[in-house]
């Protein structure tokens, strides 16, 4: 089953002890590394750079992945030119496969990310950062750095944090950089409902097109033209689509 853009993330950072807020940051090829390395145990992690921003490093770090899957016999091809340029679709797809992959070979038990990648010269913790940044340091909704991370486990996201009085700007700043990073994830999904949308319009057209070509089609009612549009325009509780002179419910506004 494919996991959403955030179910990865969640699965990434808790594996890794990360804070990655984009599946763009895979690009740089140091989280697939380690990834790797938690099903194998022998990536050589201290050559994998974390803290890097050009696309010459990133294939550095690919250039290591590379060499694991050759060692293991794995037989995919690593799109290194695609996934340097940390684009959302080509890592979203890379890292779905991964995870499917980690899923089948992960042996389980505890993997100390922290140590593995110690003399990786892994960054400080970063909040946020681009595509080529990196935090070294496990997200606040973990409950201890030290918790060993078991296969599985999926981190709880904790409610918004108030500030307490006496904290002062360190406070304050933790919350402007958590509030940063919550708008990063809804320009994210705004992309990628963007970018799905399209795909199902083009479809849409290519359909039209050919019962305007041939409206046979669209009267057969097994046929592939048929099944393809009940896709299209079925609809779920909660979003259907008013019947036309319907009354809609006042939208509550804030």
């Amino acid at each position: 089953m494919l996991l959403s853009r955030q179910e990865l993330l969640a699965w990434l950072n808790n594996l890794l002890q990360l804070n990655l807020t984009k599946v763009e940051q895979c690009g740089t090829g140091a989280a697939l590394c380690q990834v790797f390395d938690s099903i194998f145990l022998d990536v050589p992690m201290s050559r994998v750079r974390f803290n890097v921003n050009t696309e010459y490093a990133y294939i550095q770090n690919f250039k290591i992945l590379q060499s694991t899957f050759l060692k293991h016999q794995i037989d995919r091809l690593v799109p290194v030119e695609q996934l340097v340029k940390c684009r959302m679709q080509d890592n979203l797809e890379f890292l779905q496969w991964s995870k499917r992959f980690w899923d089948q070979h992960y042996a389980g038990g505890e993997y100390d990310a922290f140590a593995r990648r110690r003399a990786s010269g892994a960054p400080p913790t970063s909040s946020s950062g681009g595509a080529g940044t990196i935090s070294g340091n496990a997200p606040s909704s973990r409950t201890s750095s030290g918790t060993a991370t078991r296969r599985g486990t999926t981190p709880t996201a904790t409610g918004g944090r108030a500030a307490k009085p006496g904290l002062g700007g360190a406070s304050a700043m933790a919350l402007q950089q958590e509030n940063a990073a919550l708008k990063e994830n809804v320009t994210g999904l705004e992309r990628e409902r963007d970018f799905y949308f399209l795909k199902l319009r083009d479809i849409e057209l290519l359909l039209q097109r050919a019962v305007e070509a041939n409206p046979e089609l669209e009267k057969e009612d097994d046929g592939l033209t048929k099944q393809i549009q009940n896709i299209l325009y079925s609809t779920e509780e909660g979003f259907e689509i008013p019947a036309e002179g319907e009354p809609q419910e006042d939208l509550e506004t804030f």
